[in-house]
């Protein structure tokens, strides 16, 4: 059984027009090494904007990484996100020890 670990990975919600748009940030993101891991669905989103009532259709991404990396990844998404207010949510969760390392491991920059 594995245990839980004291280490943090940090959770990034993010929110996108489209799935295509999701999935190019999230693999931009990926390349750069500052994500280990993302998640994707589809949403139904109401809010108000520019005065009007909303009721669309959106994508989720959960972006999985390190704490320390967290301005890196704010920036990068700041960069490549089309939206004017971009929805970037984030926590610091604990999980199970071996995935945990996993996410260190993928996220590490070789120098």
């Amino acid at each position: 059984m594995s245990k839980l670990s004291a280490m943090p990975i940090l959770l990034f919600y993010v929110t996108h027009p489209d799935e295509a748009t999701a999935r190019e940030i999230a693999a931009r993101l990926f390349e750069k090494k500052l994500v280990a891991c993302a998640n994707f669905f589809p949403i139904g989103s109401m809010y108000e904007w520019q005065g009007a009532k909303q009721n669309d259709k959106e994508w989720v991404s959960v972006l999985k990484t390190r704490p320390e990396l967290e301005s890196r990844v704010e920036e990068a998404l700041a960069a490549l996100h089309p939206y004017d207010t971009p929805c970037f949510i984030r926590w610091e969760v604990r999980a199970n020890e071996g995935y945990e390392r996993w996410i260190d491991e993928q996220t590490a920059v070789s120098s």
